[in-house]
């Protein structure tokens, strides 16, 4: 979910008054500030999004989760009452906590509450759910709220229209959108990232296609450090594949290091015989388990190279 993460970061970075907005239902909110979550301690999971905001002449906390799959280790509810409990204790502030559900299939069964109700000592933690799919993304085309538009994709479309077809209009719309061409790069990159949650990379592909919008898109800041999170990530995994293969080289190495010594020890074979290259170009170590047990057992080498040769 890193990629994804990185997106709606982004973009509420851009766009925190669109976000503030949404969540919380109503236009007048003042932002006064979008909180670093980077710098939150160790102690707890950082949140993905704190936004500091003014209403009614009072200043809250708008927290915003962002989830492709349903959480089950820890369950949602868990996971938001730690959240919740983190930032009070760091900003002494009201919060309005929501979960926002990118996966059409996913939030389902999320109660939007934590409750416990145990020897006399009750605790309710309340959070909202929203799930894009419930949200008619036509709306939210047609509306103000400019950085909501990337994840319109994810949304309800209008009734009867096909999912490719939603797609091209969300996609149409954001290319055609009167604003800056560095934030119109953002958009598109935003959508067609996110959109790979839902719809298939040939449908995406055959869109980018249509639209000739791919030279902007790699233009994007954002595509640029989508792309470099890739790398790392490749680069990562390349890395602990690295240190797996290794250490199932050296497992394999003692292997017939512990087969070599047994048939020394007890029939006096030399490296130079035949059966130690045979059995030095053995990769298999369950194979190389059972021949290290027979080494042990057979009466003599002939016996052991019938075991060998079976």
């Amino acid at each position: 979910m890193a990629e994804f993460d990185t997106i709606s970061k982004h973009l509420i970075q851009k766009y925190p008054n669109d976000f503030a907005s949404f969540t919380l239902g109503r236009e007048d909110v003042e932002v006064l500030a979008v909180i670093d979550t980077e710098q939150y301690t160790v102690e707890a999971h950082q949140t993905d999004s704190l936004i500091r905001v003014r209403i009614d002449d009072e200043e809250v906390l708008v927290h915003n989760e962002f989830q492709t799959t349903d959480s089950t280790n820890p369950p949602m509810p868990r996971r938001m009452a730690g959240y919740i409990g983190h930032a009070i204790r760091q900003h002494g502030l009201p919060i309005y906590s929501n979960v926002i559900y990118l996966r059409p299939n996913a939030g389902r069964r999320d109660p939007g509450y934590y409750i416990q109700e145990h020897l006399g000592y009750p605790i309710a933690i309340h959070y909202r759910v929203i799930r894009l799919i419930e949200i008619e993304g036509q709306h939210v085309l047609e509306s103000e709220q400019s950085g909501l538009i990337p994840f319109t994709p994810l949304m309800k479309p209008p009734e009867g229209m096909a999912l490719d077809a939603w797609l091209q209009q969300c996609i149409h719309t954001a290319r055609t959108r009167r604003i800056a061409r560095t934030y119109r790069a953002d958009y598109l990159a935003g959508m067609v990232a996110l959109s790979e949650l839902v719809y298939e990379s040939e449908v995406i592909s055959d869109i980018i296609f249509k639209e000739g919008i791919m030279d902007l898109i790699r233009e994007s800041s954002l595509f640029q450090s989508l792309t470099q999170e890739s790398r790392e990530e490749a680069r990562e995994q390349g890395l602990e594949e690295g240190r797996e293969e290794g250490l199932e080289q050296g497992v394999r190495q003692r292997a017939i290091e512990d087969i070599l010594e047994v048939l020394e020890i007890r029939f006096d074979l030399s490296e130079a015989h035949p059966l130690s290259a045979r059995i030095a170009a053995i990769n298999d170590l369950q194979r190389l388990k059972q021949l290290h047990r027979a080494a042990i057992q057979v009466p003599n080498l002939e016996a052991f190279q019938r075991v060998l040769d079976a």
